[in-house]
């Protein structure tokens, strides 16, 4: 498993772009549409490492009780069904693997539970 990116819920998509991209020195490296709302990933450069900004607005219904005020993470690994499997073979609450807005995905849970992405790398 490595870190993919990093979750941040964005009042002002727009803006947050602009912060990122003008102020900060980040390129977007990614687009995809979800409904009537644009998902966009910044980083640097040189970094496979990124923010992807998710608008509030598209979370409004928010139906796995994510607690959007802070970040989310969100893993890549090469084979979702054996990393989901590893994960609850070791006691940790994961979801199904399911297309989440065109990506293949599942969720597992921390502790105190914190929910985290997981990805096809």
């Amino acid at each position: 498993m490595r870190v993919g990116y990093v979750v941040l819920y964005v009042k002002n998509p727009a803006e947050c772009l602009s912060f990122w991209t003008e102020k900060v020195g980040m390129v977007e490296k990614g687009r995809k549409q979800a409904g009537e709302f644009a998902i966009v990933q910044v980083g640097f450069a040189d970094q496979q490492f990124s923010l992807e900004l998710v608008p509030l607005a598209l979370m409004a219904n928010n139906p796995d009780g994510l607690d959007l005020a802070t970040p989310s993470m969100a893993f890549h690994v090469e084979n979702l069904e054996a990393a989901r499997e590893k994960l609850i073979d070791a006691g940790v609450q994961a979801t199904e693997v399911g297309d989440h807005g065109g990506t293949n995905a599942f969720a597992f849970s921390d502790n105190e539970g914190r929910w985290f992405a997981v990805t096809q790398a």
